[in-house]
C-alpha cells in the first residue's frame, strides 16, 4: 500500500506525495527494480562462494556525474513490482543459495522494501539482509529499519562539501552521510562473521578514492579512525571510471593512479586502522559492472 505521506526519506526532504508527483530521486512511490541475481564481486566476506543475493533497485537520492550505474539511476530503467513480487525475489535469491539478501540503492524505496522484508521472513527468509547504500540518508528513516537490516554497507564518498555539491549534487554530505554511519553501527555494531568466514551482521565502509582527491581519502579515514572502533572494516575502492558525465569535469576525467591508490593505503594503516579491504587496480573496468537486463524479475 503506497503511504499516503510527503516525502522526507532521504536528506533532500522534498515534501512531495510521491503517488502524485516525484521528487528529486524522479520517482513514483512503487519500488521498481532493474536485476536481482547472484552477484560474485562484491567484498568477498559478502559475496562468499555462491554469491551475494543482489537487488538493483531504480532511481537514486544522488546526481552523480560519474556514475557507473546512471542507466538505472538517472534514467531509471527497470521493472515496477509489487511488494509481494519483491518478497518473492528475495525468496528466489535464498533458493539459489545467495549469502545474503544485497539492496542496492534501497534509500528511496525503504517503505516498500520494508514490507517486502517482512513478508519473506513470514515466508522464510532467514538469510542477511545488506543495506548497501550511497549514505545519504536521514536517522529517522534507518531507525525504521532497525532489526530488519544485518549488514549495513555504506559507501563513505566525501568529506568536503564543495566536491558533494559539484559531483552529486549533495549538500552537507559529510554531515548527514556521518550521522546516518553512526546510527548505523549503534544498530549492527562490527562485524561478525559465519564458521564459513562470511558476514552475517555489522558495518563496513566503502570508500571510492577519486582522482586528484586523496587528501579528501585522508580526512574521511581520521573521521572514522577518531568515531569508530578499531574493528570496523573499510573497504578502500580503486574501481573509479569516467563514466556518464564524467568528461565534462576534465579534473575527474581518468582513472586513479597506482601512486594515489598506494598513498591512500599507506596513510590507512600510518594512522592506526586494521581492517582495510584492498582493490586490484585493474578493477576499474567495465567488466566488473553488471548488465541492467531485469534477470531475475520474471
Amino acid at each position: 500500500m503506497e503511504p499516503a505521506i510527503k516525502c522526507n526519506i532521504c536528506p533532500r526532504n522534498c515534501n512531495v506525495d510521491r503517488s502524485k508527483s516525484k521528487g528529486l530521486c524522479n520517482m513514483p512511490w512503487q519500488v521498481k527494480v532493474s536485476k536481482a541475481y547472484l552477484h560474485h564481486w562484491e567484498e568477498p566476506f559478502i559475496s562468499g562462494t555462491r554469491g551475494s543475493g543482489t537487488v538493483f533497485f531504480s532511481g537514486c537520492n544522488l546526481k552523480c556525474v560519474f556514475c557507473q550505474n546512471y542507466e538505472i539511476s538517472q534514467y531509471q530503467f527497470g521493472k515496477f513490482l509489487t511488494v509481494e513480487e519483491l518478497a518473492q525475489v528475495f525468496l528466489n535469491l535464498q533458493k539459489q543459495g545467495a549469502h545474503n539478501i544485497n539492496l542496492v540503492t534501497p534509500t528511496i524505496h525503504v517503505f516498500s522494501i520494508k514490507e517486502a522484508i517482512l513478508l519473506a521472513k513470514r515466508q522464510g527468509l532467514q538469510i542477511p539482509i545488506v543495506y548497501n547504500t550511497n549514505a545519504y540518508e536521514n536517522v529517522e528513516t534507518l531507525k525504521m529499519l532497525e532489526g530488519l537490516i544485518d549488514i549495513y554497507l555504506p559507501d563513505l564518498k566525501y568529506y568536503n562539501d564543495a566536491l558533494a555539491k559539484k559531483y552529486s549534487k549533495a549538500p552537507n554530505y559529510f554531515e548527514h552521510a556521518t550521522k546516518a554511519i553512526l546510527e548505523m553501527y549503534r544498530q549492527v555494531g562490527i562485524p561478525q562473521f559465519d564458521e564459513e568466514g562470511i558476514l552475517k551482521r555489522g558495518l563496513v565502509i566503502r570508500h571510492l578514492i577519486m582522482p586528484r582527491f586523496v587528501e579528501d581519502t585522508k580526512k574521511i579515514l581520521l573521521w572514522i579512525k577518531e568515531n569508530l572502533p578499531k574493528e570496523i572494516y573499510v573497504s578502500l575502492m580503486s574501481q573509479y571510471t569516467p563514466y556518464y558525465q564524467a568528461q565534462k569535469y576534465p579534473e575527474i576525467n581518468r582513472k586513479i593512479t597506482p601512486q594515489e591508490y598506494d598513498e591512500a593505503i599507506d596513510f590507512f594503516f600510518e594512522i592506526g586502522l586494521e581492517n582495510g579491504l584492498i582493490q586490484e587496480i585493474e578493477s576499474a573496468s567495465e567488466d566488473f559492472i553488471p548488465d541492467f537486463d531485469l534477470e531475475g524479475l520474471e
